[in-house]
């Protein structure tokens, strides 16, 4: 029997394609896609799945966060889809609506969402956990929120999914191979951006304060005297660049920072993260930590862990990476100096990371996970049915 399921999002970003190829080319699933767009994420074309734009609307004048999406309606209208993927998002007014028509029409539904918010407010905690009583599953980002939720005891385990958040590792590794393999190529690449004698660290992300980069160059102004030779790599632009180049000079050492700007595709950022020693990402680490891992670069972060995004759980401390006092720059730069002139421990560390973001956080695992609940709630739909 093939289900056919339809997902709706409100975005269509880059780093989800790869996911939704491989659920497309699952058997017993007919996959479609319905998205919209959302200020800060570019929509790239679908690729290997048959997907659909339709706009948001915005039922607050002055707001983006008040929403109406239509489509969550039509897909659960028992006509166009089996099961039935919806946003765990309170913002999403017509999600309410959508899960009571579902459940009439005989329409298996699961949200999926990170299932807390790094600003929670009680309000918003009930609002989520009411909602998740009106569908039949909902798949958590990682498995530490997961088994947090049914320890307390609002959501039943056989409810409760895990599509471990994870980036598509093929161009990764492809440039990653392709650079290793020419030495020389690296070594003058070092040379030519004054980064050959290192050691280095590196940050790549946008530039927004909610990330404190600023963090990372007070560490390494503390580093300068007993760490002379190590350079910061800093790759991106946003808000906040001409503050961190403004500090990195009031703290003499504009010389030892390296500016990039942003850079786009894995052959011209591959070289940066091969002459890393670490990725350094102060707080509010995401995604960027399987992108650093992929390229076998241990990750020091914030331990401060709920404060960061869902992708935390990857990081491993003292195996993969290292986790430092949360904004504490005395203690990171303690942390950067042990792992960067460490050099039985470090390769170990890199290897790690490379085995955590290319055997356990895969676009396979995270599809994985998503047909786990489909299949569920496509069985749960037909028992209601009788």
């Amino acid at each position: 029997m093939t289900i056919r399921f339809v997902m709706c999002q409100p975005t269509l970003a880059y780093y989800r394609v790869a996911v939704f190829r491989e659920l497309a080319s699952r058997d017993g699933i007919d996959f479609k896609l319905i998205y919209a767009e959302q200020a800060g994420v570019r929509n790239v074309e679908p690729e290997g799945f048959e997907a659909e734009f339709v706009p948001l609307k915005h039922l607050v004048p002055g707001t983006r966060k008040i929403l109406w999406y239509p489509p969550h309606l039509s897909a659960t209208d028992g006509r166009s889809a089996d099961v039935v993927c919806l946003p765990w998002n309170p913002y999403f007014l017509s999600v309410f609506p959508a899960l009571r028509r579902a459940r009439r029409n005989g329409v298996g539904t699961f949200l999926w969402g990170h299932g807390y918010s790094k600003n929670e407010r009680g309000w918003r905690t009930r609002v989520r956990r009411w909602m998740s009583t009106k569908a039949d599953a909902v798949i958590f980002y990682n498995n530490l929120i997961r088994d947090r939720s049914v320890a307390e005891g609002w959501l039943e385990d056989e409810r409760a999914f895990v599509a471990l958040n994870a980036l598509d590792q093929t161009p990764i590794q492809a440039a990653r191979d392709a650079w290793l393999t020419d030495p020389a190529k690296l070594a003058a690449f070092q040379r030519d951006h004054g980064i050959a004698e290192g050691p280095n660290v590196i940050f790549v992300s946008r530039l927004l304060r909610d990330n404190r980069a600023d963090v990372l160059i007070d560490a390494a102004a503390k580093l300068k005297d007993t760490n002379p030779t190590l350079k910061t790599i800093i790759v991106g632009s946003g808000e906040a660049e001409d503050e961190l180049r403004a500090q990195a000079k009031s703290l003499g050492i504009e010389d030892r920072v390296v500016f990039t700007g942003a850079i786009w595709g894995e052959d011209a950022i591959a070289p940066w993260y091969l002459s890393s020693h670490a990725f350094v990402y102060p707080a509010n680490i995401g995604l960027s930590i399987l992108h650093a891992m992929g390229y076998g670069v241990p990750v020091i972060t914030s331990d401060r862990t709920e404060t960061q995004n869902p992708e935390i759980e990857a990081l491993r401390d003292t195996e993969n990476g290292r986790l430092y006092p949360h904004l504490d720059a005395d203690a990171l730069a303690r942390t950067i100096s042990e792992v960067v002139s460490d050099e039985a421990i470090r390769p170990k560390m890199a290897q790690a990371a490379h085995d955590t973001a290319t055997q356990k956080f895969t676009v396979k695992r995270m599809a994985d996970g998503f047909e786990a609940a489909i299949r569920h709630c496509h069985e749960q739909a037909q028992k209601r049915k009788g």
